[in-house]
């Protein structure tokens, strides 16, 4: 699965998860490849895991999921294809066209959009995934949380994978293959966040997300939160609103607004 959807809650997003490092190693089905932070750090991304089936660790947070899911930065689809596979309905988005393509071809279904753009079913899902290093996306836990509050019913579930170190941690990093910044991705940076199990409480906590259930399952820790109160806040609606409105991927795929996903 990618870490995609670098849209922030202002609407920033540069086309790193569009360019070649990332869209290459996709459609090989292998890395090596890489977030690498400002001051060189190296993040290995496991692209061989996402392009394959889902594993065991994989199927112990797909077993915990409610009513139709919603997979944020759903990657080349393992885990929508895997859903797809048991009956459950579920949906993939994703801003990468290499992933949203191989996640079709999978037997899954995905739209190309970040999570912060305008969704199918706001409001109706019963989960939301955020797995594979995805609590990061925008570099702003907060305000992801926030926006999964939007797009979940009452009483929906979020299921994160966490950092397997206690970490809170905002980063800027670009997608690398080890080879060196190519001319198209020089200067794409992009805000990033990665969140230990401790972190992620803390941030949930404090907007209202309680968590149901901890585990681990081959050394990948996740965590289940449902709202203590079912009901989004004003607050929380408006700043939901804006992010979306003010997206720069704001209505990439209008036409791909079916409910039938939720029917």
């Amino acid at each position: 699965m990618s870490l995609t959807g670098t849209t922030t809650a202002t609407g920033t997003e540069p086309a790193a998860w569009s360019d070649d490092p990332y869209a290459d190693a996709l459609r090989a089905g292998r890395g090596p490849l890489f977030l690498r932070r400002t001051d060189g750090w190296l993040l290995p991304l496991d692209v061989e895991r996402w392009c394959s089936r889902a594993d065991a660790a994989d199927l112990s947070a797909l077993h915990r999921c409610e009513g139709p899911v919603l997979d944020v930065g759903c990657g080349p689809g393992r885990l929508v294809a895997a859903l797809a596979a048991r009956g459950q309905r579920a949906l993939g988005v994703d801003i990468s066209e290499a992933a949203v393509e191989r996640t079709l071809r999978h037997g899954g279904t995905a739209l190309r959009r970040s999570v912060f753009d305008p969704l199918p079913g706001e409001g109706r899902w019963g989960t939301v995934l955020l797995v594979d290093g995805n609590i990061g996306i925008g570099g702003d836990p907060a305000g992801l949380l926030r926006r999964a509050g939007g797009l979940l019913a009452r009483g929906g579930l979020i299921i994160a994978e966490t950092a397997p170190v206690d970490i809170d941690e905002r980063v800027d990093v670009r997608v690398d293959d080890g080879r060196g910044p190519r001319p198209s991705a020089r200067g794409s940076h992009f805000p990033w966040a990665r969140l230990g199990t401790p972190a992620l409480l803390r941030h949930g906590r404090a907007l209202g997300w309680l968590p149901v259930d901890q585990w681990e399952a081959d050394g990948r820790p996740f965590v289940a939160l449902r709202r203590s109160s079912a009901r989004v806040t004003r607050q929380s609606a408006e700043h939901t609103n804006s992010a979306a409105v003010t997206s720069s991927q704001r209505s990439r795929n209008p036409s791909d607004d079916r409910p039938a996903y939720l029917s």
